[in-house]
């Protein structure tokens, strides 16, 4: 027994001494400084009633969020910029921290709050980048219970008044601390009222507080609120690295995990490391089930309804090597794994866009495995960028039409079966060729001989098309248009044309022709319409050439093909947008 003059009746019973640390740590316990969290063992019946219970479970997200900025991975050029700013005395009265869910907005502001406030060790340390973590500052920070660290959600604290409660409050100087600071998570949930009421105190607070504002949607802020704010964009932390990351907490936590199944919760977890740990954390419980607790990337495909990576690369070899049959097959034992059919298009296009990156030399180094590297190296080799490009725009398709379909497995069949048909085609610019020359080779219609008459003067006459080439370039488009769409020559020579016109054409030209040649070559023409049937136009005879093109094209095996894979298809002629053709549609309006 102690006696004690501050307790009525003078008398305590004598406290339980406190373990040490190598105590705890002899027992599998953990000290404030990171050992194994203190397990209670099962009550008994010779158990004394008074047994401390159980420590409660912390979730990895919470059990190992930074405590020092050295431990906030990923952000490396806001730490510099903060602690330059600690260093030069250039600190900012606002700070804004944006960014996606889970990279450490909130964190980072309990961070800064640790760094204005603590003492060090000694008791005589001023703002640090590097905080001890052992002051009374710092550790009452850390446990959210410092008086003048005041931390609020604007989800449920919306309003004016709410506000008005801080712009009161900072008028007082700080209890036990260097700077009053208040963090605001969510900040972009306060009302347009609430900001109103904020900014003359947030333009010219007093020296001793700060505010730390953190929130995901930043352009929901008032710009005369970001103005008045030093803003810190927090990336996405790289699948690599978060990988790495949860290896070192597994290894923390005496949990075996493979490379594979890490890589895997590290992109599922989209850059943000709180959602990555609660992955980890359900990856260890569902490893338990399996017996040797060992996080597999099995268990972790099975939990996440991932496809699996080497059925995944199996379907993308069928599908480049046209094998329907197994590609079809591969569908239905992933869909009955439970895969969903939206998955397996997003499976073949990440391995696209990887294979792609692949050939500009950086798509193979974040292998998952050397199978997966060699695979990705392998179809980077052998495929042309156009055929990357083109399965690209195909899974794509493929993928929103699964998206919407009432039946996606049916939908992602037909896609894939759409794609596979499609990979061994060439790329737009092979086709092109390939058309080219079977142009080349295709039947070429010449206009006929029209009846001529030997010029008076005994100068030779123009070719007919070189003529009206001659009036276009003199600046009479209307009648070089008229003249390539609406005449039909029945004789050329000398100066004198003598034409039929070509049905649909409204009035007599005549006279325009007559006047566009004379100041085309300088010379008196003799224009005369006839009932006499003259040749095609050259519009009749460029028509015809380009269906006769067209029709030996289709005959080319190639071009058969494609139709096959895309009955939908159509010749397109890139011509069809000059003028003179815009002007004949005019006419037949």
């Amino acid at each position: 027994m102690v006696e004690s003059d501050d307790i009525p009746g003078g008398e305590v019973e004598e406290a339980e001494a406190a373990p040490s640390a190598t105590e705890l740590e002899a027992a599998g316990q953990e000290s404030m400084f990171g050992l194994p969290e203190p397990v209670a063992p099962l009550p008994s019946a010779s158990a004394p009633v008074s047994a401390a219970p159980a420590q409660p479970y912390r979730v990895l997200a919470r059990k190992y969020r930074p405590q020092t900025f050295a431990q906030l991975i990923g952000q490396e050029a806001m730490v510099q910029t903060l602690g330059n700013a600690i260093k030069r005395d250039r600190l900012a009265h606002a700070f804004l921290m944006t960014g996606v869910r889970g990279v450490g907005k909130t964190s980072t502001a309990r961070l800064i709050a640790k760094a204005l406030n603590c003492i060090g060790p000694d008791g005589q340390g001023g703002p640090t980048i590097d905080p001890c973590g052992v002051c009374e500052p710092c550790v009452a920070i850390a446990e959210g219970r410092h008086i003048d660290v005041i931390e609020m959600d604007a989800a449920s604290n919306t309003g004016v008044d709410d506000v008005r409660e801080i712009i009161e409050a900072v008028r007082y100087a700080a209890v036990s601390a260097r700077y009053k600071i208040y963090i605001v998570d969510e900040v972009h949930m306060l009302s347009r009222n609430a900001f109103n009421a904020l900014l003359k105190t947030l333009e010219e607070p007093p020296p001793h507080v700060k505010f730390l504002f953190a929130t995901t949607e930043a352009d929901k802020l008032p710009v005369t609120v970001l103005s008045r704010c030093q803003r810190f964009d927090l990336r996405r932390i790289p699948a690599p690295e978060l990988a790495q990351h949860f290896a070192g907490i597994c290894g923390a936590e005496g949990v075996a995990a493979e490379s594979e199944a890490l890589a895997m919760i590290a992109a599922a977890a989209e850059g943000s490391v709180r959602d990555g740990l609660s992955i980890l954390d359900q990856a260890i419980a569902h490893a338990d089930l399996g017996g040797d607790g060992t996080v597999t990337a099995a268990n972790v495909q099975d939990m996440l309804g991932l496809a699996d990576k080497s059925l995944q690369r199996r379907l993308y070899a069928a599908l480049l090597a046209g094998e329907g049959p197994e590609l079809l097959e591969l569908v239905a034992q992933q869909f009955a794994l439970g895969i969903e059919p939206l998955a397996l298009l997003r499976g073949a296009m990440e391995l696209t866009h990887r294979i792609a990156l692949a050939q500009l030399g950086q798509g193979a180094a974040d292998a998952v495995s050397a199978e997966e590297r060699m695979a990705i190296e392998g179809w980077a080799g052998s495929l042309s960028a156009g055929q990357i490009h083109r399965l690209w725009q195909l899974l794509l398709k493929g993928h929103d039409e699964v998206r919407t379909a009432p039946d996606p497995l049916a939908a992602a069949q037909m896609a894939l079966l759409r794609v596979m048909h499609a990979s061994d085609m060439p790329d737009p610019g092979s086709l092109v060729k390939k058309l080219e020359e079977l142009a080349a080779r295709g039947p070429a219609l010449a206009p006929g001989d029209a009846p001529s008459k030997s010029a008076p003067s005994g100068e030779a006459s123009p070719p007919w098309e070189a003529l009206v080439n001659m009036v276009d370039r003199a600046g009479h488009l209307q009648v070089s248009q008229i003249m390539r769409d609406w005449i039909r020559v029945a004789a050329l020579g000398g100066d004198e044309l003598r034409y039929s016109l070509v049905p649909g054409y409204p009035g007599d030209p005549s006279a325009q022709l007559r006047d566009a040649l004379f100041k085309t070559t300088g010379r008196r023409w003799t224009v005369e319409s006839t009932t006499q049937e003259g040749a095609p136009s050259l519009r009749e005879i460029a028509e015809a050439m380009r269906v006769a093109q067209e029709a030996a094209l289709r005959q080319d095996p190639l071009v058969e093909a494609v139709f096959a894979a895309f009955p939908a298809a159509e010749f397109v002629n890139e011509d069809e947008q000059a003028p003179h053709h815009a002007g004949r549609r005019q006419w037949n309006r």
